[in-house]
């Protein structure tokens, strides 16, 4: 074994952290994944997309596309034991593809930004929970975001809460910080649902959502349904954030790369039906459309709670509180993910301690937030190509760099990297009996999952 296929664990032993447990290794990149992709977007794609025949075709996209982009990340992140741009400086021998490192990033830490006053959204929508307003007259609660989001205050003191409480889980580390965390709120995230789609898929007239989930209606399958499906593949599983690498690099030199994406997708998957299962029962016991869109999870479902379990006293209190709270602890995981890409990256190329690094990054992300959630209230008219700067974050983010950078990670893969290496990693040095798979795995990263994303791409900016 030379040099350069050698693990990097094993040469420098001792020197970086690792999760402590294989557990550990599937909490901690599952919450990365899990957030309020699958609890927020999900539902309403699948609402607007055909239910269950959308979710069929999800499947098969996460197979062909999620699970070989996220072994590729694993490998780069695993083999660099570094940040993401340092990482694939390490495997690129410096050259220019060290760029997308760079570039993966940028991304994460303008995701942090936007993605904080959104998380902040959701323990607001605890806090009202806990103290009622969002009980009584259908109309004030439907206007209820509006008046909050575009609040000067409100949004960004919520958004500072769970700023500084991602902060307080960074400064502790790997293993004290992001993985006991991990361990307690994956868990618990999925208690809380299995709890609250109990009590949605008992309402009357539940039967009706929970068929349209899994019983499929081949008519509706259309390029548009099949490209949605795609996208959605794509990101929920925090592809080219620079999380998935980040984390990778705390993986030891005996996690199994493969399997461990799987587990992950279908841990992914599982929330984001069990969102489904939750949200859809409800919404069609009290005759509310499936296809609701963006609006469905802040203005829509408060009252679909209050009239579906109206019926018992207390229960929708009860439930609208369990929910936002659920979310908040899904937006919280990936809050903590994304943090971590900068500050990791801050921590290793200024030789800095990880405290200050993780002071720096939260400093950093509380700034750009309070921008943008200003930009939906008092700094609305401040535009940028006709877009606030809270719609351009999530736009430049969103719509340009997460698919260049994925595309790029698979091309580099797939047609520069150096191949012992790339299959040095999948097979684990040669221990494990997963050859043949990598065949198959370098060929959907060769060809398969560079056009997919490619179509993505033009899809949403209707050149597809």
């Amino acid at each position: 074994m030379d040099m350069l296929t050698q693990p990097i664990s094993s040469r420098t032993p001792g020197k970086r952290a690792n999760f402590g447990s294989k557990l550990g290794v599937i909490l901690a990149t599952a919450g990365s994944a899990v957030g309020l992709g699958n609890i927020w977007r999900f539902p309403y794609m699948a609402g607007q997309n055909g239910g269950a025949v959308f979710i069929m075709i999800y499947v098969f996209c996460v197979l062909l596309l999620g699970i070989p982009c996220m072994i590729s990340e694993f490998i780069i992140g695993r083999h660099g034991q570094a940040n993401t741009a340092r990482a694939f400086q390490k495997i690129s021998g410096g050259s220019a593809w060290t760029l997308i490192g760079y570039m993966g990033v940028l991304t994460g830490f303008l995701i942090s930004g936007y993605y904080a006053v959104v998380s902040g959204w959701c323990l607001e929508y605890v806090w009202a929970s806990l103290i009622g307003h969002l009980q009584g007259d259908p109309a004030m609660i439907a206007g209820y975001f509006t008046t909050f989001s575009e609040d000067p205050v409100k949004p960004v003191f919520w958004t500072m809460l769970i700023l500084l409480v991602t902060y307080l889980i960074i400064e502790n580390g790997v293993h004290d910080g992001i993985e006991r965390a991990s361990k307690l709120m994956m868990p618990t995230l999925l208690l809380l649902l299995v709890i609250i789609v109990g009590a949605s898929c008992m309402l009357p007239n539940a039967d009706k959502g929970i068929e349209f989930l899994f019983k499929p209606d081949f008519s509706k399958i259309t390029g548009d349904v099949f490209l949605g499906a795609l996208g959605q593949s794509f990101y929920s599983l925090s592809i080219a954030m620079g999380c998935i690498c980040t984390y990778a690099s705390y993986f030891s030199r005996h996690t199994n790369l493969t399997t461990s994406a799987v587990q992950i997708g279908v841990i992914d998957f599982l929330v984001a039906l069990l969102a489904g299962l939750v949200i859809f029962p409800a919404a069609f016991s009290v005759g509310v459309s499936p296809d609701s869109g963006p609006s469905l999870i802040f203005i829509t479902l408060p009252n679909v709670f209050q009239q579906a379990f109206g019926n018992i006293e207390g229960l929708g209190y009860v439930i609208s509180i369990l929910f936002y709270a659920l979310l908040s602890m899904a937006a919280l995981t990936s809050l903590m993910s994304l943090h971590e890409v900068s500050t990791a990256f801050l921590q290793e190329e200024m030789r800095i301690s990880r405290k200050r690094a993780a002071l720096i990054v939260t400093i950093s992300c509380m700034l750009v937030a309070v921008i943008c959630s200003l930009s939906l209230g008092v700094g609305k008219h401040l535009t940028l190509y006709g877009k606030t700067l809270f719609d351009l974050f999530d736009f430049v983010t969103g719509q340009l760099f997460l698919p260049i950078v994925g595309f790029l990670t698979c091309i580099f893969i797939g047609w520069f990297a150096p191949h012992r290496i790339v299959r040095a990693e999948f097979t684990n040095w040669g221990t494990l009996r997963n050859g043949g798979l990598f065949h198959v795995y370098l060929f959907l990263v060769k060809y398969v999952c560079p056009i997919c994303i490619l179509f993505i791409f033009l899809h949403q900016f209707g050149l597809l």
